[in-house]
């Protein structure tokens, strides 16, 4: 199947406050040093390469003593659920370069909105080793990074980020592929509130084709906007060693690809995080080559369509 050609909005998100370490903020450099926008303008797509948000620390807010950098992640939250939701109401495919996971508090949020603007629900594929759905009063470490799929689901409303009223994701409409690391507390909370998971035991016994199969059908029966977000550690560590929280027993280059073939199969997907990417831990670009690889996969390159490197 060929991928309809879009127009492609790139939104770095130099963040990485909410990691609790160095490094993310690189992330949208090393994407765009790795060729993600020509990679995506060789397959017919159009390229707008947005820069860089650089927004101001949210000073309204009062610091939190268990959500460390509040008023800079929540800066990055603000920006993007604008720059997203504007991005997506032009057409335009919001394709964001991260920059750790708590921005996808804000990216999921943008989304959100312009699903309801549509009268579509919003649906989230979070391909990542870790569940994130912790909050300020679960959360062992108070970085942000762990607390954004609570956030964007209305269980972590510790500070006015943003309006208590905007839309929220329904937790049983977020399906987690190759989690693989949750804390005790958080185990409890994503069973209570219905998220959909996939531990990599159970892609191991059940095959990630098949989970792919019953994801893309429920989101198609619905009716729904699909937004993807991809964590460097959903990957092995050994094939994307660029992340500073590797978790063992990842998914493979090969699984990866087949998640995004068929994502781009089902014409379902209407935005994309890619996020975690700490080049000062990459070994000479590796991991952002492989994060512009699947994301041609998700754009409509095949796996067989790609030429053979010399070793």
């Amino acid at each position: 199947m060929t991928a309809q050609k879009q127009t492609i909005a790139l939104i770095g998100a130099p963040l990485e406050e909410g990691s609790g370490r160095r490094g993310a903020a690189m992330g949208p450099t090393a994407l765009r040093i790795a060729g993600i926008d020509t990679t995506l303008a060789e397959l017919g797509h159009a390229v707008v390469d947005e820069g860089d948000l650089k927004p101001l620390p949210a000073r309204d807010l009062a610091n939190h003593p268990r959500a460390n950098n509040l008023q800079t992640v929540a800066a990055f939250t603000r920006a993007l659920d604008a720059a997203v939701h504007e991005a997506a109401r032009a057409g335009r495919f919001p394709l964001i370069l991260g920059g750790d996971h708590a921005l996808s508090m804000g990216s999921v949020s943008g989304m959100a909105r312009h699903a309801r603007d549509v009268g579509k629900p919003l649906f989230v594929l979070w391909l990542d080793a870790h569940a994130d759905f912790n909050s300020p009063e679960t959360s062992p470490s108070g970085n942000m990074h762990g607390m954004p799929v609570a956030f964007f689901c209305g269980e972590a409303e510790f500070a006015p980020i943003l309006a208590a009223g905007r839309p929220l994701v329904d937790p049983k409409n977020v399906f987690q592929v190759g989690i693989r690391s949750v804390d005790a507390r958080e185990r409890v909370e994503i069973a209570e509130h219905g998220v959909n998971v996939y531990d990599m035991r159970a892609v191991d016994e059940t095959g990630m084709a098949h989970i792919m199969h019953d994801i893309i059908d429920s989101v198609r029966q619905a009716g729904g906007l699909l937004h993807v977000s991809l964590d460097v550690d959903f990957l092995d560590p050994e094939i994307a060693p660029g992340v500073g929280t590797t978790v063992p027993g990842g998914a493979t280059f090969r699984e990866a690809h087949l998640i995004m073939e068929m994502l781009c199969d089902s014409g379902l997907v209407a935005s994309l995080d890619l996020v975690e990417l700490n080049p000062f831990l990459d070994d000479r670009g590796k991991s952002a080559r492989i994060l512009v690889e699947l994301t041609a996969s998700l754009f409509g390159r095949r796996v067989l369509d790609r030429p053979t490197r010399s070793a």
